[in-house]
């Protein structure tokens, strides 16, 4: 039994591989072009550096370990955006705009869903150093933009804004624990319970925190949550950004949903999910943190997304077949050696034959062989497999 391995967790076999890396390839040329520059933190980090300043549910996912030169606790990382948030404000400590992207493995102690991964492919794009509301757009831009390039278009962007959150359960006066169980039942939008949970919460906090999962929709919405919510700077800023995002988005399917407040603790304004390919899940997910690098010494405006790069190739169009490769015989032919050059030039794969092993080249991919006719090589179909 020494090759099963832990539960959620899987091995990438070529055709898969092949695919990711492809994807991989294809989403952070995209970014390239719009001038993120990629970097590569470590897998490892201090506990406290990995999950400061980023949230309880973050630090639940988290795997720990000792240190055996330090003796200090370790975490294998869960979320790359702490660690590229360290560099943006430790390392890099640029004065302006910063535009940073990351693709790496992260791991979790449990899946996300019942058939989810615990080791996400983890590809991203942070935006630094700008706190208007041009850079949530530029973000959602790009995000809509790398599900056209991976062709899962999405057909769907919920955009919330945790700043409502936030003040409705100031105004009721919410003790930590009680505030993290009206999170759980906003995100459910279980309204009987929270009914019951806001029935000693005085007016006008309990009925605006009810109306929450009512408002949920197009642009519309924010007319009507104007006039469901209390009326002061608190609630004004965010729904104020909120149409400037709607104002700026309009040829994109973006919808607002104000009770989705998933990585309240972690975000601090504008968030959202895209979905697409017909999947109950989200696709990606983002939004802005301006808090998470005040942990590592300085502040910055920050906003970015992420996807599991794994889940999305799951949500790809079926393949092509993918063209064969050719079989060169082991000699050392001038001709041969420059045929093969050229081929691979060319983008074909070239294998050279092993001997011993007739009849088992197409197991590899093999459909086409180099054979020389008089004092040329020639590629003709594979014979004898």
């Amino acid at each position: 039994m020494r090759w099963v391995l832990p539960d959620h967790i899987q091995d990438a076999l070529p055709s898969d591989a092949h695919r990711l890396e492809s994807l991989r390839r294809r989403l952070l040329d995209a970014f390239r072009l719009r001038g993120y520059q990629l970097v590569m933190p470590p897998l490892l980090e201090y506990l406290d550096s990995l999950t400061t300043g980023a949230g309880k549910d973050l630090e639940l996912r988290t795997f720990k370990l000792v240190d055996q030169l330090s003796g200090r606790s370790m975490g294998v990382r869960a979320d790359m955006t702490p660690q590229v948030t360290r560099i943006d404000a430790h390392l890099l400590n640029r004065r302006g705009v910063s535009r940073l992207c990351y693709c790496g493995s992260v791991l979790h102690t449990l899946p996300s869903t019942l058939t989810g991964t615990r080791e996400p492919l983890q590809l991203g794009a942070e935006l630094y150093g700008h706190a208007g509301i041009e850079a949530d757009v530029e973000i959602l831009r790009l995000l809509a933009e790398v599900l056209r390039l991976a062709e899962v278009p999405a057909s769907r962007i919920d955009i919330g804004h945790v700043g409502l959150f936030h003040a409705l359960a100031a105004r009721a006066g919410l003790v930590p624990g009680r505030e993290e169980e009206l999170f759980d039942l906003l995100q459910a939008k279980d309204v009987p319970e929270l009914r019951r949970m806001l029935a000693d919460v005085s007016e006008p906090a309990r009925s605006a925190l009810l109306a929450l999962p009512e408002l949920y929709g197009g642009p519309e919405v924010l007319a009507e949550a104007a006039a469901r919510l209390p009326q002061d700077a608190e609630i004004a800023g965010p729904l104020a950004e909120l149409r400037q995002l709607a104002d700026a988005l309009g040829d994109l399917p973006v919808s607002f949903d104000l009770a989705d407040l998933r990585g309240y603790h972690y975000h601090s304004g504008v968030v959202f999910a895209a979905y697409g390919a017909e999947s109950p899940a989200a696709l990606a997910l983002g939004g802005r943190y301006d808090r998470v690098g005040q942990a590592f010494g300085r502040a910055r405006p920050a906003t970015g997304f992420s996807l599991d790069l794994r889940e999305l190739a799951w949500h790809l169009p079926t393949p092509a077949a993918p063209a064969g490769a050719v079989l060169a015989p082991p000699d050392d032919d001038a001709g041969l050696t420059s045929e093969v050059s050229a081929l691979r030039a060319r983008g074909e794969i070239v294998m050279v034959a092993l001997p011993g092993h007739e009849g088992t080249w197409n197991e590899a991919g093999c459909d086409r062989q180099l054979v020389k006719r008089g004092d040329r090589w020639a590629v003709v179909p594979l014979q004898g497999e």
